[in-house]
């Protein structure tokens, strides 16, 4: 089934905002924390140090309402920059590749291409993301078949 979540960007600081959320909500993650260090490096890219290893690559946290926020730390080393228009995404996680490539087309049209990544097939599962004409960032997830 269909959901959205709301994820947030951090400068180095989403495990010290997450537990301050988890402590808020009174909730536990959804899946562990996984790490910077965990996942394997993307080709051509900078070797991370052993402090960035540490940082967040993904974290999900329930909220209210069936609502979850999720979130990761950007990399300065990785030429990531926080800014307002990059640190929230309407995450929609869905059933089908071709509901993520319908949505896709529908909401990067007319937007900044030089922020979109169209839909394709990562470790994790079919993703993509854009930012919208009105300045809206959107994340596309489809999760591997079982």
């Amino acid at each position: 089934m269909a959901k959205v979540s709301i994820y947030l960007n951090f400068m180095g600081n989403a495990e010290e905002a997450f537990n301050f959320y988890r402590s808020i909500f009174k909730t536990d993650w959804s899946a562990p924390i996984a790490r910077m260090g965990d996942a394997p490096a993307p080709k051509g890219s900078p070797t991370l140090s052993a402090e960035d290893k540490k940082k967040v690559m993904h974290v999900a946290l329930p909220i209210v309402g069936g609502t979850q926020i999720m979130g990761t730390d950007m990399l300065e080393n990785m030429g990531h920059k926080l800014v307002v228009g990059n640190n929230t995404t309407i995450n929609l996680e869905l059933d089908t590749k071709e509901e993520a490539d319908q949505l896709y087309n529908a909401l990067s049209e007319g937007g900044n291409s030089k922020e979109c990544v169209a839909p394709h097939n990562e470790f994790w599962g079919y993703w993509g993301v854009c930012l919208d004409r009105f300045g809206i960032r959107w994340m596309f997830n489809v999760a591997p078949k079982e």
